[in-house]
């Protein structure tokens, strides 16, 4: 066992999109990631995601409904629910999804990361 800081962990990155492996628990990933701008549009056909917001306002686009996320809060986006985050300033978030969920889902984009770094 081991205290992970997170304020620590964020100050090793500064790559948006770009989620970072922290720890792991029970099949779950636990993920930080910085975030600026739109993302791209996507779902976990099998996976819920779990979004908590560290630092910042994180919007997510839902069909027909926009989520505003402040400091402190958190959302679960239930499977196969498409959806698109957007942050008009940089956004601190922590992650909790299966380890098998991939990043963008079936979409593949020039934001879709493949290989996510344990840090």
């Amino acid at each position: 066992m081991k205290v992970i800081n997170i304020k620590e962990k964020f100050d090793l990155f500064d790559e948006h999109w770009t989620p970072k492996l922290i720890g792991e628990l029970n099949g779950q990933s636990v993920k930080i990631a910085k975030v600026k701008g739109e993302f791209v549009w996507h779902n976990h056909k099998d996976e819920d995601e779990l979004f908590y917001i560290i630092k910042g306002t994180l919007k997510i686009e839902l069909e027909g409904e926009m989520l505003t996320l402040q400091e402190g809060d958190m959302t679960i986006i239930p499977r196969g629910v498409e959806h698109k985050p957007i942050a008009e300033e940089e956004v601190w978030l922590m992650l909790f999804e299966p380890s098998n969920t991939k990043h963008t889902g079936e979409v593949e984009h020039e934001l879709t990361k493949k290989n996510i770094e344990k840090i």
